[in-house]
């Protein structure tokens, strides 16, 4: 009799902890796509505002199609990225062409003087914080939702229930990682 008791008090405790973690794997996946979401609404502010941009720069640079060419592809590939590597890759692309478009109005004093250039600059700055706060709290659900996939006893749940983990928003190549160099001597 005391036997059946406590087999049955083992398998309600096992299952009250099954149904406590497969809830807290449920709230890690849905943190990770509400950050996701966040920085999507940031990244996607960026996307609109660039046209503007390049319309700006435009006017003044003529000779630069270039670096504006860049920007315009980057955005499209922006566009057209599906997983979250690729958008992260393509992302970490466009924020370099930003910068390099940014490096070439410095050559240009009525353009840097211009107020419409001057707040789309602003804007995009401010934005870009934005997205680089948003990117560090998205890593930062990852790496808990991760962690709670990958260590025991929760990398058994996770397993039963088809819980993957999730791929981090980084930046991918050494080249991005560094300052952008702009020299105007000579």
């Amino acid at each position: 009799m005391y036997g059946w008791i406590v087999l049955i008090a083992v398998v309600v405790i096992v299952l009250i902890w099954l149904a406590a973690s497969y809830n807290s794997f449920i709230r890690a996946r849905n943190n990770v796509e509400e950050a996701y979401a966040t920085m999507d609404v940031y990244l996607k502010k960026r996307f609109d505002l660039i046209p503007n941009l390049v319309e700006t720069v435009k006017g003044y640079a003529k000779h630069e199609k270039e670096t504006l060419q860049n920007v315009v592809d980057a955005r499209a590939a922006v566009g057209s990225a599906g997983s979250v590597a690729e958008r992260a890759k393509s992302e970490n692309v466009l924020s370099g062409t930003l910068k390099s478009l940014f490096a070439v109005a410095e050559n240009y004093p009525e353009l840097k003087a211009n107020q419409n250039f001057m707040e789309l600059q602003g804007e995009l700055r401010s934005m870009e914080q934005d997205i680089a706060n948003s990117r560090k709290y998205y890593n930062a659900v990852v790496k808990q939702y991760n962690n709670r996939c990958q260590m025991f006893p929760g990398n058994l749940v996770a397993g039963m229930f088809h819980f993957t983990p999730k791929t981090m928003f980084e930046v991918e190549s050494t080249e991005e990682r560094q300052n952008v160099h702009v020299d105007f001597g000579a």
